[in-house]
């Protein structure tokens, strides 16, 4: 696992990315773009998932037959292209004396992946332009606007920094988005959320024991929540001390958090229930507890059982459907950290934003309400269920707590205090449930601020 790319770095590019080759060849660097704005158009037309789409065995087809260097670049691109989306549309609107044509997607896309590079990439600008026409000239839809492309492409470049200025006012994140924030966090708040999405996370560490030991060793910042910030770098994270000794493992501050709410788990058994990749597990089994990984996914349980092995930890993993998961005794615990839009996620997936909508949020709800339920069937009176997901929307979290308490007198919230979490203080809702937004831990010391959206509950059976 390596760090991504930090605003203002050059991504790994072909060689010779702004000449032309020999005879008229194409242009070094085109596959790459052609392959960027095909992939672009999948995300936003199609809502098909980046994850999937750029996954080196099950991706997309043309992407996987580019070289390391090219697929970084159009890596790049993509998460670029999606995190400024809005802003780098109405770039180009600015551009243009009137819009473009009905059904000129081709060329919208072809456009993007341009405004991207020279906007926010540190890529030869001129070879982002001349790409973008070469582009435009092989596809018989665009051909006719080649000219186009390059005097809008080339007024972007002369005119960047006042087009920078002038499209801060509009907001990052489609407009259904910043609507929900708006209703649920304040419109101050809000536009801090949408903002804070457009910075790369950090790369987060737990540590089995000895954070605040680990964080000086690696030049890092102890979080509030345990875990440990590292300062940017370039590289593969397992080049870091103790990787394969399996002493800690990435996990976002926030994924971090609802493990934790259990409290003292030595010699208790617990579920966690849509276990992969692990890092919730981890957690419990490295504080003591008896976990029951439960997960569906064949590839996801695999990936599993590989980190618990170099972390050199044990689980009984389970394969299955949650719901036919029925212990032959009840439960100490159960964590069920849910299928969700994701709208936390946004800092390392902004093609949610655009692959997911309310209609989405309100379907994955009811998921979560019915698999919540059957969580707690599993735990013995006195247990509890901890409840959490990704998502920013009360709709997936608080809503689906409340609802089930309305309904089940045999349970009872158990709240969180702000005072065990000092730094995090704001998180703790007045009801005692914890509600973290990637505006929250500001930066500081050089450091990457944020963290994910998350939402977490605690539960118990009475």
């Amino acid at each position: 696992m390596s760090q991504g790319r930090k605003n203002g770095k050059r991504p790994q590019q072909s060689a010779t990315d702004e000449t032309k080759h020999p005879g008229g060849a194409p242009k070094a660097g085109l596959e790459a773009r052609m392959t960027a704005a095909k992939l672009l158009a999948a995300v936003i037309d199609r809502r098909i998932s980046l994850d999937g789409i750029l996954d080196p065995v099950h991706g997309n087809p043309a992407y996987k037959q580019l070289s390391e260097p090219d697929r970084a670049l159009v890596r790049a691109i993509l998460v670029t292209a999606l995190r400024h989306l809005p802003r780098l549309e109405a770039a180009l609107a600015a551009m243009l004396d009137t819009p473009l044509p009905e059904g000129a997607r081709a060329l919208h896309h072809v456009l993007i992946v341009a405004a991207a590079q020279i906007l926010h990439l540190d890529v030869p600008e001129h070879a982002a332009v001349d790409v973008a026409v070469e582009q435009a000239n092989r596809d018989p839809r665009n051909r006719r606007f080649a000219k186009l492309v390059n005097a809008v492409l080339r007024r972007l470049v002369r005119e960047k920094q006042e087009v920078l200025d002038a499209t801060r006012s509009v907001s990052p994140v489609p407009g259904w988005f910043l609507e929900r924030l708006t209703a649920t966090y304040g419109a101050d708040a809000a536009r801090s959320i949408a903002e804070a999405q457009l910075t790369p996370p950090a790369i987060d560490l737990t540590v089995k024991s000895g954070a605040a030991n680990w964080a000086e060793r690696l030049n890092g910042r102890l979080l509030p929540t345990g875990s440990v910030r590292l300062p940017s770098f370039e590289g593969a994270v397992s080049s870091l001390p103790e990787f394969e000794e399996g002493e800690w493992w990435v996990q976002d501050a926030a994924a971090s958090i609802p493990a934790r709410l259990f409290g003292d788990v030595r010699g208790r058994h617990i579920a966690d229930l849509c276990a992969a990749p692990g890092g919730k597990t981890a957690q419990l089994v490295a504080a003591g507890a008896h976990v029951v990984a439960v997960e569906q996914s064949a590839n996801r349980i695999a990936r599993l059982k590989e980190n618990l092995a170099r972390l050199k930890l044990q689980a009984d993993l389970v394969q299955g459907d949650l719901f036919a998961f029925n212990p032959a005794e009840p439960l100490d615990g159960v964590l069920l950290d849910a299928p969700c839009s994701s709208t936390g996620t946004t800092r390392r997936h902004p093609d949610v934003l655009w692959t997911k909508g309310p209609a989405d949020i309100a379907k994955l709800a009811a998921l979560q309400a019915k698999m919540l339920r059957h969580a707690v069937s599993l735990v013995k009176p006195g247990g509890l269920i901890v409840f959490s997901n990704c998502s920013l929307d009360p709709l997936e979290g608080e809503q689906v707590v409340a609802e089930l308490l309305a309904q089940d007198p045999g349970l009872e919230r158990v709240p969180v205090s702000p005072s065990d979490w000092p730094g995090l203080e704001d998180a703790v809702s007045p009801l005692g449930e914890f509600r973290t937004t990637p505006a929250m831990l500001p930066a500081s010391d050089g450091m990457t601020g944020g963290l994910d959206g998350f939402f977490a509950s605690v539960l118990r059976r009475r």
